[in-house]
């Protein structure tokens, strides 16, 4: 996992928490099943199985890979649309292209992010470059979705290119782990990621056998995924591994252990810890719509089918793979099907 790695961890701002805090305690683990995504990429939905009260503000992560490919396998997605969140992807390993409708993309590698808003609408496409394509090579890493209240979900689209050397680098406080601050506020150091909705994003890796006492905004959720590796997680230790979900209860700190055993192929853990402010809204979310009422997703179906979300760009290199509307547009479509690990019908919540 190369993501951003330093030579000297001990020349980092180290994370000391308060003694007087209090550790949040485990509320659930749950294990992300695995399935595929747009044109068959393989990935693990972890957020399956948890209410989404519990994830507020976020609704949707899938860990994208681990996967070799062979020359001719990389996949991505077809064009397809959104609306009413912001799409995170982050790579820790290989390359992957983002295009959209409103002039945002570029390629990112190796510990950067393309950060999304959709707001009002958007078409984009997600997809190895050529060369990859050609080549094969490893990916992996993640995409997150965030919601957006009901102020927000009518916002202009944008784009945020954030590359692996903006991110906050951070040591926990024993030394053992190496914090990469992607968005929000950890100790007093914040990432690069503008966000609409307040949340911290963090990819931490931690050495065999450390432990990594988190400071954490009491206001927040909190949210941890194991991306690979062997550990626990709250001072009860609970035991916890690759493709898991955490999530924690009420505190203002985060306690994550790593086992002094650890697999050849990946010898630290890393995780994924993340969490925000609850927005507390009703949602209704449906494919590649996430609104609050089932009337807003309907018409965002209809607008898109319409136009109204805009049209693919006439110089895109790879028309041959247009967006589709046939059908009710989105899941009918034999290319856009599952796109997203889209629910089978709308979700009311």
């Amino acid at each position: 996992m190369p993501a951003v790695t330093v030579k000297d961890i001990t020349i980092l701002p180290r994370v000391v928490v308060d003694p007087n805090s209090r550790a949040r305690r485990v509320k659930s683990i749950t294990t992300a099943p695995q399935g595929h995504e747009g044109e068959g990429f393989p990935v693990r939905r972890a957020f399956a199985g948890v209410d989404l009260a519990d994830l507020d503000p976020f609704i949707h992560l899938d860990q994208m890979g681990e996967v070799e490919y062979a020359p001719g396998e990389p996949k991505g997605t077809p064009w397809h649309p959104h609306r009413g969140f912001e799409t995170v992807t982050y790579i820790i390993d290989g390359i992957f292209d983002h295009y959209d409708n409103h002039g945002g993309g570029g390629t990112i590698s190796n510990g950067d992010t393309q950060w999304m808003t959709a707001g009002a609408g958007i078409l984009h496409i997600e997809t190895p470059p050529e060369h990859l394509v050609v080549s094969g090579g490893l990916f992996h890493g993640f995409q997150l979705w965030v919601n957006l209240p009901a102020a927000k979900k009518w916002s202009p689209p944008a784009y945020q290119d954030l590359r692996a050397s903006d991110v906050a680098l951070l040591s926990s406080s024993d030394g053992g782990a190496l914090l990469r601050v992607i968005a929000g506020d950890v100790a007093g150091h914040k990432g690069p990621g503008s966000t609409q909705t307040p949340i911290t994003l963090v990819h931490a890796t931690l050495q065999p056998g450390s432990e990594l006492q988190l400071p954490w905004n009491p206001a927040y959720n909190a949210l941890a995924y194991v991306l690979n590796g062997f550990g626990t997680v709250g001072e009860e230790k609970h035991s916890i591994k690759t493709g898991q979900l955490v999530t924690y209860r009420d505190g203002d700190q985060i306690v994550i252990a790593a086992d002094l055993n650890q697999e050849s192929r990946a010898p630290t853990m890393d995780v994924l810890i993340l969490g925000g402010l609850p927005i507390r809204e009703p949602v209704a979310w449906m494919g590649p719509f996430v609104m609050n009422t089932k009337t807003e997703v309907l018409k965002a179906f209809e607008d898109f089918q319409k136009g109204v979300l805009g049209v693919v760009p006439p110089n895109w290199s790879k028309a041959e793979r247009p967006v589709q509307r046939d059908g009710i547009g989105y899941k009918l479509s034999g290319d856009l099907k599952g796109v997203h690990g889209t629910p089978e019908d709308l979700q009311e919540l």
